[in-house]
């Protein structure tokens, strides 16, 4: 009799153990991975994950020193231009979209004008840009009639006929190279588009069907969506020689499978077109999914870490050494840059120095010296590169078409491939604007001028119409160029009046929209006003000694606050040192607090009464604790009025001389204004330029704060009998004008001018609303303001009316990420 011993066979997880051991030994011997190999290494942990990211960052590596830049990182330096927020799909993780109806009560047109763009991409051309990238929703008019009448008017036959228009202006117009993100196109689309785009893009997303048909699912009844369609527009895209860009979103409810079928999905795609060995997508965007609020997928959990890693360093193993991939720097914490980076990214795609991610709004961008910094210390140099990779680049005559040649080539380093560092875009010599170009809106001579040639027997209703025409004109143009305008047409928009304000504060409106973008932000702090220090304790509750500064400092972090704001002169009688001591003692009780500390003139007081002198007194703060600095303690930049109204106040060429030192020492500071008693409309304007022209050299600060000065001294109207509100309306809105693309941020002081209040103003070019200023358990009568507090619930109600989404920040604008 002949004994069968029963089969063994392994464990579920031992063979897939065994796959994943197999896959990353294929990876780390070259060869071509499938998804079954890509499925099993998504999966892997601890020792495996590893070896994951070392095979994946040695195949970037090799793939750098091929390619004649080892070491490089890349991004492109770039100008975001949502061009449309309409969109016929109904994706449940987006809040770029809006409906009409929204746009109506946001007080947005349908589609950026000509202008509107324009205004944007110069101010980036300013700051140095190359690339403007052109996102919106697809095919609006297909769902709504709004956008088929805009079109209509407008003559354009379609969006994406109106998205060459635009892509063909600003390259004319500024020389700046356009990126064409408009979603699903035709091929004819695409061979429409490639005379006025170098490059062009559409994320894959997911290949998963399921996510696409089930109802409730993230796709579901979103046709631009379907799979089947996406990859037809890549396949199309290759067979045009579009250099184009896609990608995957990891964390939107599909599968480790279908993450590896979408990868490979890709690579094939691309390899059905390759020309010379080069293939056409030029870089594999691997974007993990961040929850929004007011979306049906809010409640869903962000993309898990090493799961996206994960899926980076697969993408960089699918997709082989000479393939980009790229990672976008604003959605991950600076802390996850490494990990990143081993997986095998080698590109952070485009950063905008001017405009929002309007896509992600509640995530800012980097500062582009940061990202270099973060980038050298991770042991790589930051590049900047061209809308199109360098391989393209060097390969015009494959993948450029002949009417881009010339401006692509205006920006390139022939050697590289890269952005010609120190070249700046241009127009082209003699530009041809196409017969529906609209011209920008011109800027007169002078106020004066306008005011001789008009007739002086029209009657008051004929003046006050010319002079809202004067007023609209003047506006249109400062947004088109903030340094078009001369003092006397600034001080004309400044004293708009009646109707002329709402189209002032309308057109500055549009500008942050379409600079900074929707998002209203707010920081959790506390004040402590360093005048109350004491070396012993004493009655008066405004009063407090160093123990107390670390029980304020500790108390104020358990209750959520990321930032501690200390300013004020201490006592003559306490000891300089006290300013350092309080720095200190703040480091030690809160360490993860942000220590916002010290007006130019306390560090004044401490450079002079210490002996430190003044580079001596901010190295001094730094040391002990001090991250950033109020730009407080003067009214407004005028000699004549600081003696007026506030002659205690440092002189002024001693404040500019003190935030200038400290800007060159690294800190970076608030910028404020205090209105509304002797000055004048032109010591207002004058204030505006020079805050401007120390930003042009130090690019210290990070906001401007408009403050109305209370009484008695305080509440004079600018222009007699104009409401107040509309004073700050005026105020807000000249401000953010003038700034536009020097100083981004402009908050609105909620609490001079009262909550109703700040909600207009933040239709008026507005964006921030300061700190909540919590009044905290410890001491609240030792900080300036105390009793009066904003919670976030507030601000996030006041900011919904408005339908724009509200996020908290760093005192530096960044991500306040959870503690």
């Amino acid at each position: 009799m002949t004994v069968v011993s029963p089969s063994v066979t392994a464990s579920p997880e031992a063979a897939s153990a065994s796959a994943l051991d197999a896959a990353l030994g294929r990876a780390a011997a070259g060869e071509r991975l499938d998804a079954a190999d890509a499925e099993a290494l998504l999966g892997a942990s601890g020792v495996q994950f590893e070896r994951l990211l070392e095979i994946a960052g040695a195949l970037r590596d090799a793939g750098l020193a091929a390619s004649g830049r080892p070491g490089v990182i890349t991004y492109s330096r770039k100008v975001f231009v949502p061009l449309t927020t309409l969109c016929r799909d109904r994706c449940h993780y987006c809040v770029f979209v809006d409906t009409p109806g929204q746009l109506l009560k946001k007080h947005k047109p349908a589609y950026m004008s000509p202008e509107q763009v324009l205004a944007v991409v110069r101010q980036g051309q300013a700051m140095g840009c190359k690339e403007v990238l052109l996102t919106l929703g697809d095919r609006p008019e297909e769902r709504w009639p709004e956008a088929r009448v805009w079109l209509d008017e407008h003559g354009f036959a379609s969006t994406i006929e109106y998205v060459a228009h635009i892509a063909r202006l600003v390259t004319a117009e500024t020389g700046l190279l356009a990126h064409a993100n408009p979603g699903v196109m035709s091929e004819d689309e695409l061979r429409m588009l490639r005379p006025t785009a170098p490059s062009m893009g559409m994320m894959l997303e997911t290949t998963s069907r399921r996510l696409f048909e089930e109802p409730g699912q993230v796709h579901f009844g979103s046709p631009d969506k379907d799979p089947d369609v996406r990859l037809a527009v890549i396949d199309a895209a290759g067979r045009e020689r579009v250099p184009f860009t896609t990608g995957i979103l990891v964390g939107i409810g599909e599968t480790v499978r279908d993450r590896a079928e979408s990868l490979v999905a890709i690579r094939e795609a691309h390899e059905r077109h390759v020309v010379d060995a080069q293939g056409h997508v030029q870089e594999v965007i691997v974007q993990n999914f961040r929850a929004k609020p007011r979306t049906a997928m809010q409640g869903a959990p962000d993309a898990e870490l090493l799961e996206y890693v994960a899926a980076v360093a697969v993408a960089r193993l699918v997709m082989g050494p000479r393939m980009r991939i790229q990672v976008p720097p604003n959605l991950s914490d600076a802390t996850e840059f490494g990990l990143l980076v081993r997986a095998g990214a080698d590109d952070w795609g485009g950063v905008s120095p001017l405009t929002a991610d309007h896509v992600n709004p509640e995530r800012p961008w980097p500062h582009l010296d940061d990202l270099a910094r973060m980038t050298a210390e991770l042991g790589f140099e930051l590049r900047e590169r061209l809308t199109a990779q360098p391989e393209f680049v060097l390969d015009a005559e494959t993948w450029v078409d002949p009417a881009l040649r010339p401006a692509v080539a205006a920006l390139a380093d022939p050697e590289t491939g890269l952005a010609a560092p120190g070249r700046a875009a241009v127009p082209p010599a003699s530009p041809s604007p196409t017969p529906s170009t609209v011209p920008l809106p011109s800027v007169p001579q002078s106020l004066s001028a306008d005011r001789e040639s008009a007739d002086s027997h029209k009657s008051t209703a004929e003046q006050r119409g010319a002079r809202g025409r004067t007023v609209k004109r003047l506006a249109e143009a400062a947004a088109a160029d903030p340094l078009a305008l001369d003092d006397a047409e600034w001080v004309a928009l400044l004293e708009a009046t009646g109707d002329d304000v709402d189209v002032l504060a309308a057109t500055a409106d549009d500008v942050r929209r379409y600079t900074v973008g929707e998002a209203v932000t707010l920081v959790v702090n506390r004040n402590l006003t360093s005048t109350g220090l004491r070396a012993t304790e004493t009655d008066d509750p405004a009063t407090f000694t160093l123990d107390d500064v670390g029980a304020v400092a500790a108390d104020a972090w358990d209750l959520g606050a990321t930032e501690l704001c200390v300013q004020g002169l201490l006592p003559e009688w306490e000891d300089p040192s006290g300013y350092l001591d309080i720095a200190r003692a703040v480091k030690a009780a809160a360490p993860g607090i942000h220590l916002h500390a010290y007006r130019p003139q306390d560090v004044r007081d401490l450079a002079d009464r210490s002996g430190l002198g003044l580079e001596g007194a901010i190295a001094a703060l730094r040391a002990a604790g001090v991250d950033t600095v109020p730009g407080t303690g003067v009214k407004v930049l005028s000699e004549r009025v600081r003696v007026l109204v506030a002659p205690a106040d440092l002189e002024i060429d001693r404040w500019v001389e003190g935030i200038t030192a400290a800007h060159r020492a690294g800190f970076r500071s608030t910028s404020v204004i205090f209105y509304g008693h002797v000055e004048t409309a032109a010591e207002r304007i004058a204030h505006l330029r020079r805050l401007r022209a120390i930003q042009d050299d130090t690019r210290g600060f990070t906001e401007f704060v408009p403050i109305p000065l209370p009484g008695p001294g305080g509440g004079v109207p600018l222009v007699a009998g104009r409401a107040p509100l509309d004073e700050h309306r005026a105020m807000v809105a000249v401000s953010r004008l003038l700034l536009s693309g020097s100083i981004p941020h402009v908050q609105i002081p909620w609490t001079r001018v009262g909550r109703e209040a700040s909600v207009v103003l933040l239709q008026s070019g507005g964006d921030d609303l300061g700190g909540t200023l919590l009044d905290g358990r410890v001491k609240p009568e030792a900080g300036i303001e105390h009793g009066l507090e904003l919670p976030v619930t507030d601000a996030s109600s006041m900011v919904s009316r408005l339908f724009r989404p509200f996020r908290l920040r760093t005192t530096t604008y960044g991500q306040a990420g959870a503690r």
